[in-house]
């Protein structure tokens, strides 16, 4: 591993997470939400659009946009995350 890696990611972390400060919720009726329980991952999405860029905004968390525009979130390892047990 190079010396340089763990400053790109930084970077690359710090970069995402300034596209995400101001985003937009076109829609929030168009709101749903998902549990996928076998991999344990919630996804909230804000409609049907697919994203053109996805920023990990924390581990296992990640932000979907389309043209600055919150489409979805989707939390990996969320029993964990949320502090629950889900039988």
């Amino acid at each position: 591993m190079s010396g340089e890696e763990p400053e790109e990611r930084l970077r690359e972390y710090e970069e995402g997470m300034a596209r995400t400060r101001r985003l937009v919720v076109e829609d929030i009726d168009k709101l749903w939400i998902e549990y996928d329980k076998h991999n344990d991952i919630l996804y909230i999405n804000f409609g049907t659009e697919e994203a053109d860029e996805s920023v990990m905004i924390d581990d296992d968390v990640i932000v979907r946009m389309r043209e600055g525009r919150l489409v979805g979130i989707v939390v990996n390892n969320f029993s964990r995350r949320a502090g629950i047990d889900i039988l």
